[in-house]
């Protein structure tokens, strides 16, 4: 089964300042840990993809015009919450990507201790149900 695993920090539940504004020793033991990471998911056979996202201060939302033009709306840089990367995995039940989303959440964060950052996890369909196909 796939499954997405999102970061969704915050100031609020990561209790530190954005990863910019951290020491560089804590900026790239949170980037070794990450690269290691999803190493030891590829070596375990469970790694699909994953990526890391440009901050909410980039974002933009996009919906069509009556003509079917972009309209859209942002930035959005005062954002109490954002998706900041996500990871796709192929793990054999819901607890192994439980699992996986608790290791991701213990990634380091300024001087190491873990952030425990919310990892939303959900599992990814493979196509709408039979009875609307």
């Amino acid at each position: 089964m796939k499954y997405i695993l999102m970061m969704i920090p915050s100031k609020a539940n990561m209790s530190c300042d954005p990863i910019g504004t951290w020491p560089k020793k804590d900026i790239q033991a949170h980037i070794a840990f990450m690269m290691g990471f999803n190493e030891e998911l590829r070596a375990s056979g469970e790694f699909v993809s994953a990526e890391g996202l440009a901050g909410p201060e980039e974002a933009k939302v996009v919906r069509a015009g009556k003509d079917g033009a972009p309209i859209t709306d942002g930035v959005f840089p005062e954002s109490k919450e954002f998706l900041a990367g996500f990871w796709i995995i192929d793990v054999e039940s819901p607890e192994r990507a439980y699992a996986v989303a608790a290791r991701a959440s213990s990634a380091p964060g300024p001087g190491g201790a873990p952030l425990n950052m919310p990892i939303e996890v959900r599992q990814v369909m493979s196509g709408p149900p039979e009875e609307f196909v």
